[in-house]
């Protein structure tokens, strides 16, 4: 008989869980909206910015400020251009008067009396009256130092005696010490042009007398010489260097001539023996030293 007990069991259906979906996509617009609600809810007094990528290879070129220089205050640390260099044959002289000033100078020869006269500051703003500054304190040098050169052309710097190296593969064969002629020794201690090549330079615009001057003083030049010598030049611009060529064959440099024209010093020697035994003395003096330094070269 049918009963509580005898109806037909229901099978217990445990309830399952739904399945997770994958949601659909949001559309970019509500990412925006997300972003913006984030944005929003940050706190004002810290703002952020979002900015789009840039291209610096499309930025244009900006100029770079660079301040103003102050070497007022600086000028012991700023590097000095040097006054003396080597270009690979001998040192040179780049501003006369720093190395006038340096220790690098050589001292004046006051020992030596002709040495001693040209040493005199006021020798030396006579020749930077009548040549240009760079020649006139190369010259001042020279005649009052013994042995101290600096060369009017080249500004080699060197010594009398000195084996210096040569400007051009001729010059070499002809300054060599077996063929070494005594005029190049001579004009070293007159005037201080180191070598042929700077002799010839500086007496460019006078041509004819380039061979009858080499080595040679006043008393030595014939009067054609002289007038060769005293003529016009052809122009060219020596830097004093014809001028050089010409006071150097004098005893005095001429000095007297040019400082004083109104005063005719070729007269008097014979009445005054103050001038005669001065000039005298003068030339001995001169004579000594161009023998001794034939002899050194000839023995």
């Amino acid at each position: 008989m049918p009963g509580p007990r005898n109806q037909k069991k229901k099978k217990r259906v445990l309830a399952k869980p739904p399945l997770k979906t994958d949601s659909p996509p949001r559309s970019l617009s509500s990412l925006d909206n997300v972003h913006t609600t984030e944005l929003s809810d940050r706190s004002p007094s810290a703002p952020y910015t979002v900015r789009p990528p840039t291209n610096d290879l499309l930025l244009p070129v900006q100029e770079v400020y660079i301040p103003a220089r102050d070497d007022e205050g600086h000028e012991g640390l700023i590097p000095q251009t040097p006054y003396i260099h080597d270009p690979g044959n001998g040192p040179r002289v780049r501003d006369t008067r720093a190395f006038l000033n340096s220790y690098f100078a050589q001292p004046p020869a006051l020992n030596d009396p002709l040495c001693a006269e040209f040493a005199q500051e006021e020798v030396s703003e006579m020749l930077c009256s009548v040549l240009p500054l760079e020649t006139a304190l190369i010259l001042w040098y020279n005649k009052s130092r013994a042995t101290g050169r600096i060369c009017p052309a080249c500004q080699r710097l060197y010594r009398l005696g000195d084996s210096l190296p040569h400007h051009m593969q001729e010059e070499q064969e002809y300054t060599s010490v077996e063929h070494r002629p005594i005029e190049l020794s001579l004009e070293q201690e007159i005037s201080g042009l180191c070598s042929p090549v700077c002799f010839i330079l500086a007496s460019f615009n006078y041509p004819g007398a380039i061979k009858s001057t080499w080595g040679r003083m006043a008393d030595e030049l014939s009067s054609e010489t002289w007038d060769l010598l005293n003529s016009p030049s052809e122009g060219h611009e020596d830097k004093g260097l014809g001028l050089l060529l010409r006071m150097t064959r004098l005893e005095d440099l001429g000095l007297a001539q040019l400082c004083m024209p109104e005063v005719n010093f070729d007269s008097g020697y014979e009445s005054d023996p103050s001038q005669s035994q001065s000039y005298v003395s003068g030339r001995e003096h001169t004579l000594e030293k161009r023998m001794q330094l034939a002899r050194s070269y000839t023995a």
